[in-house]
């Protein structure tokens, strides 16, 4: 499969107007704060962020990807190895960077997100998985997102990739898409065609009566598809699941196909 590197291509003065959101003022949050442990034994040593794929730490390619698309400023958790990631994040001096200090306790996604809430400028603001790894097609993914949104519907769209052609995935699926963009829950003993990716926009309000502490995600979700306010984009590239060793020679083999 060849998809090639598409350079990110601008919004237009219309786009940002109707979607009240432009990309250089909405922010994003990293989640750094895994303990990645099925990718020890290199996890042992070196926190997940900052394993190397095709040259570069995982959450290098992240960055990478935001810059490119107009972001301005990301906020990163951090509790495994934490001063490894501190200090690597802060040499990045292409965009600002604050660090949430998870070291006491590790809060899942959804409490390391609300813990981070204060420190986050805008409102919607991304999330990205810090291995989420993937090649943009004719359509890069988060300028993508940006125009899809649609406040007065969604209080959070996930970038959603096809089970079938993903590198590295061989789980069972998260969700079906709805063509209005809705998202429906895999059912059990199910297979589902989409897996979310590991990257979000979002409304602070998703965290309203939430708990304190660890949680996941995936609580949220579950809220929001109730209220038919959990929303999908499919993306118009490739997906790496990068979450194993072995899994690493499979996304620098797609990689370099695709700069091939």
């Amino acid at each position: 499969m060849h998809i090639s590197i598409s350079k990110v291509t601008d919004m237009t003065e219309n786009g940002l107007r109707n979607n009240s959101v432009g990309m250089s003022e909405t922010e994003g949050m990293v989640l750094a704060a895994g303990l990645g442990s099925r990718m020890r034994p290199i996890t042992d040593t070196l926190p997940k962020p900052l394993v190397p794929v095709s040259g570069q730490p995982l959450i290098d390619h992240v960055f990478d990807r935001a810059v490119a698309s107009g972001l301005r400023r990301l906020v990163v958790n951090a509790h495994h190895l934490p001063d490894q990631v501190e200090t690597h994040v802060a040499a990045r001096n292409d965009i600002k960077t604050v660090i949430s200090d998870e070291r006491d306790a590790l809060l899942e996604t959804g409490g390391g997100l609300k813990k981070a809430l204060p420190l986050i400028g805008s409102d919607p603001f991304f999330v990205f998985n810090s291995d989420c790894l993937w090649i943009d097609g004719a359509s890069a993914l988060i300028p993508s997102m940006i125009r899809g949104w649609d406040p007065a519907r969604m209080d959070m769209l996930l970038a959603l990739a096809p089970t079938v052609t993903s590198v590295g995935y061989h789980g069972q699926g998260d969700f079906d898409l709805k063509s209005d963009g809705r998202l429906v829950r895999r059912g059990e003993k199910t297979v589902a065609p989409f897996v979310y990716m590991g990257v979000a926009l979002m409304k602070k309000r998703v965290f309203e009566d939430t708990p304190d502490g660890p949680f996941s995600l995936n609580l949220i979700f579950d809220r929001l598809l109730e209220e038919d306010t959990l929303y999908g984009m499919r993306l118009d590239g490739l997906w790496m699941h990068v979450g194993t060793p072995e899994a690493i020679a499979e996304a620098e083999g797609a990689i370099a196909e695709s700069a091939a």
